[in-house]
């Protein structure tokens, strides 16, 4: 009999549905293509039960995307290869003032969320501003670039400086490449 490995995750209340799917079709999904698990109660614990180490640890980020305000399709990605979930806490960056974290989640997302857009576009990268939470979702090696990009917004630049740095990473990123 082969080992039965598990984790455990508090999914926020409202998120329950969005990883449920309509009809069961995302929870069926991620077990399909993890061949995990999954079981859910109604206070939001999910148990992601599997015996494939490696695919138990996708779905688990898959879910934990999911529950960071991530829409399934974009969760999805992380069956790619090397693609993989940060989450950033800005808790731990503006501490307990309410007032520091809008303004912080605010530049973050931009007017009519062009921030976020724009970092998307440089970085090549999911990013999800949910509660107290940043989430990026991309490949290993953007996803520095993207943290890098948030940490600099969230210290305060300017988001023409961090534009900037990110269009100078991607030229020399670019160059090393041919």
């Amino acid at each position: 009999m082969e080992d039965m490995y598990t984790y455990e995750i508090k999914v926020p209340k409202d998120r329950v549905p969005v990883l449920i799917g309509k009809e069961g079709s995302t929870k069926l999904k991620i077990q399909n293509e993890t061949g995990s698990l999954l079981h859910i109660d109604e206070e939001g614990i999910v148990q992601v039960q599997g015996d494939d180490a490696l695919k138990l640890y996708i779905a688990n980020q898959i879910v934990r995307a999911i529950a960071r305000g991530f829409n399934p399709a974009v969760a999805f990605n992380l069956l790619k290869q090397d693609y993989v979930l940060e989450i950033i806490s800005l808790r731990d960056a503006v501490g307990q003032n309410q007032n520091q974290l809008e303004r912080v989640r605010s530049r973050l997302i931009g007017a009519k969320g062009k921030s976020r857009r724009v970092l998307e576009d440089l970085t090549k990268c999911y990013i999800c501003v949910y509660g107290k939470t940043v989430s990026i979702i991309g490949d290993s090696e953007d996803i520095v670039y993207a943290h890098r990009a948030i940490s600099m917004l969230v210290g305060g630049a300017m988001h023409r400086t961090v534009y900037k740095y990110l269009e100078k990473v991607i030229k020399e990123k670019h160059f090393q490449s041919m």
